[in-house]
């Protein structure tokens, strides 16, 4: 019989427009406010298609890791699949490394979020007391949210979301309007001939340029597989994360084309020339709409944080309910808040960009790769859950050869054509006025800690409560 505690409780889950709020603030960070000024500058007319490509793209892994869901309800996302799939130590290896990105990536976005602000404030994002300071701060809101418990937390995250929502659809309609009373727009094609200095900016468009933009504008759909990392505080997961994530990735889908397209036809050299902080305002002359777009990127900003210490800690917290970390990880407050694993996780957020000195590029090759690692063995799990092949039971979910198979299958496709084409030379290179000049060390250091050494120590570490 369920108590009244038990009642509250269910009723502070995610249902399914929470989760779908959750899926588009944990993919809108703050890419489609600061740069989409580098894929016009890479693809120019095509900016669109290649937008389009990228939303495919997404959605194709996205109905893999939905897939996925529909067998395997626990939290941890990635972790939790491997390991229902694959068993305990490959489940263990994912697990460490996913979580140990996941903190490292909220970290490196709460110190984007704070250069951008001092930026936008005029201040020195390159102060490293500014930074520090800022990051404090940030860190200490996000605990004061987290605080209040998960009913609060979920509060703030769709207030974000709604917010973000709003700038962006803001632009568009405001966009369409300029253009219908103005009628001042660009062709298209002419935009492949705005010059400056005398020069181009749009090159030549090759089809390894055309690649090369589709795999940047890829990255702003990315954190859809973060979602399913708090399963357990969703209410009926198995059925509302396959049919949230993907109308997640079609709303945000339609919202990044019409932005660009507005930019493109509005004020194209501007998105790509300016030097304002926040690219997209560029493209408007009036000052109260460039400041409410201003503020729907901090909205924005904040929401993709209090997201990030949504889903980090979660992750951690479902390895010890495994019994692969100490049942003292599980612990959590009166307000059903997962307090130990949350400052661990923000503790981690906090020390490797400090130790790092705010290096962004080393701290971000990490995160890419395990998300890469991720983006091939959840839809192998999911194969594998089809076939029956499974190490640990999963649920008896409705089996589908095109979402269990052949979208899978076109997952480790489309994985495989985007480390082909990734730029490793700029993850692991010192880069100089455009060439590479040596070997960035701390970058190789980097991911061997992360992917040999860390998953080692934590391995032996746990070896006799993993027994």
């Amino acid at each position: 019989m369920n108590t009244s505690k038990d009642t509250e409780r269910a009723n502070d889950k995610l249902g399914f427009w929470s989760i779908v709020l959750l899926a588009i603030n944990s993919i809108i960070g703050s890419g489609i406010f600061l740069t989409p000024g580098s894929v016009v500058s890479q693809a120019g007319s095509k900016s669109l298609v290649v937008y389009l490509i990228a939303a495919i793209f997404a959605a194709i892994l996205a109905i893999s890791f939905s897939a996925a869901a529909k067998y395997v309800t626990k939290s941890g996302a990635s972790y939790a699949y491997s390991k229902a799939a694959f068993g305990d130590n490959v489940g263990f290896y994912v697990g460490i490394l996913r979580y140990f990105s996941a903190s490292v990536a909220w970290g490196v976005m709460a110190v984007g979020v704070i250069k951008s602000t001092i930026s936008i404030f005029g201040g020195n994002p390159d102060s490293v007391m500014n930074v520090t300071i800022g990051f404090l701060v940030l860190m200490l809101l996000i605990t004061i949210i987290n605080l209040f418990g998960q009913k609060f937390v979920k509060l703030v995250m769709n207030i974000a979301t709604a917010g973000k929502l709003f700038a962006l659809v803001l632009i568009i309609v405001a966009g369409v309007v300029l253009l219908l009373t103005t009628g001042a727009s660009h062709n298209l094609s002419m935009v492949d001939q705005i010059t400056q200095n005398g020069h181009k900016i749009v090159p030549t468009l090759t089809t390894t340029g055309f690649v090369m933009a589709i795999v940047s504008a890829f990255y702003a759909f990315t954190g859809f597989e973060s979602v399913p990392s708090g399963s357990d505080d969703m209410q009926e997961p198995e059925k509302n994360l396959p049919r949230a994530i993907p109308l997640a990735i079609f709303v945000i889908a339609a919202i990044y084309i019409g932005v660009v397209a507005v930019g493109l036809v509005l004020n194209p050299k501007a998105l790509m020339t300016t030097k304002q902080v926040v690219a997209i305002s560029a493209i408007f002359d009036n000052e109260i709409l460039r400041d409410v777009i201003l503020v729907g990127a901090l909205v924005s900003m904040l929401g993709i944080n209090v997201a990030s210490s949504f889903n980090a800690p979660r992750i951690l917290e479902a390895m010890a309910r495994e019994k692969q970390l100490p049942s003292s990880l599980t612990k959590r407050t009166k307000n059903n808040f997962p307090i130990r694993t949350f400052f661990i996780s923000e503790a981690l957020a906090i020390l490797v960009p400090l130790a790092f000195q705010y290096n962004m590029v080393n701290l971000i090759t990490l995160s890419a790769m395990v998300r890469f690692l991720g983006f091939i063995i959840v839809p192998l799990a999911v194969i594998c859950f089809y076939f029956g092949k499974n190490k640990e039971q999963v649920l008896p979910a409705p089996k589908n050869v095109w979402t269990d198979i052949v979208i899978p299958i076109l997952s480790i496709i489309v994985v495989i054509f985007l480390l082909v084409k990734y730029n490793w030379q700029a993850q692991f290179g010192i880069i100089k006025n455009g060439q590479v000049v040596g070997i960035n060390w701390y970058a190789i250091l980097m991911m061997v800690f992360g992917f040999i050494i860390l998953p080692l120590l934590m391995f032996l570490f746990t070896k006799k409560k993993r027994k």
